[in-house]
């Protein structure tokens, strides 16, 4: 068995992905004491933790696992700040906790655990200097399979149909992850995850372009008669 997947693309059609960073997504709650804002004094600001909290952990962790490898793109490990929830719903109260996201893309030479490991380091250091509570949830963490060979016969066939239909000098990948190939190459089936498109995942105004889809069914006509 094998599969082109088209869950990833590019806007020329040139990358074929095949290997994705492992996934994980945290969710830290700070939890400080709520008080009136004109009385701060007599509370402790989870906001205010939060914030420092966040920029420690991104600046520890990018410095922490900052090996790179160029199939990869972006190459080096991502540790992003994303999602915040709400806290308080007016302006004159210090907050009591504050809840906040790191999505995280590890190249697969490190283990989660390392970054795990990392993580709660600062954080009992956070606990220890500012005297809040900080608790944190791996709301997702995803190991991610070996990656498919570019000497698979279905990436060969693929980088061909390129070559002769469009005229492309297709090459090999990696991404953070996400894909359906991933599951796939999970029951150790080699999966190229490919197609044409402008990668507006998540962005404002998402579309697809019609051509590129017409241009795609091409290529995978012709992939039907490759050998």
């Amino acid at each position: 068995d094998e599969a082109i997947v088209l869950d990833y693309g590019s806007p020329d059609g040139s990358e074929i992905e095949i290997a994705e960073k492992h996934i994980l997504w945290l969710k830290f709650t700070v939890h400080g004491v709520q008080a009136h804002a004109a009385f701060p004094h007599e509370g402790l600001n989870a906001h205010r933790v939060g914030a420092r909290l966040l920029l420690a952990l991104d600046q520890m962790l990018h410095d922490r696992f900052s090996d790179l490898d160029p199939i990869y793109a972006p190459p080096e490990s991502t540790f992003e700040p994303t999602k915040k929830e709400p806290n308080i719903d007016n302006v004159n109260t210090v907050p009591g906790v504050d809840v906040f996201y790191f999505d995280c893309r590890v190249l697969p030479k490190y283990d989660l655990a390392e970054v795990l490991t990392v993580v709660d380091n600062i954080c009992k250091a956070f606990e220890s200097v500012y005297n809040v509570k900080i608790e944190v949830e791996d709301v997702m963490r995803w190991k991610s399979p070996p990656p498919t060979s570019p000497d698979e016969d279905v990436v060969k066939k693929l980088s061909r149909a390129l070559k002769l239909m469009r005229g492309i000098d297709a090459r090999v990948v990696g991404i953070g992850g996400g894909t359906c190939a991933a599951y796939l190459r999970m029951k150790n089936i080699p999966a190229a995850a490919w197609s044409t498109l402008d990668r507006m995942a998540h962005k404002p105004n998402e579309y697809c372009r019609i051509e590129n889809i017409r241009k795609d069914a091409e290529v995978l006509a012709l992939l039907s008669v490759i050998a």
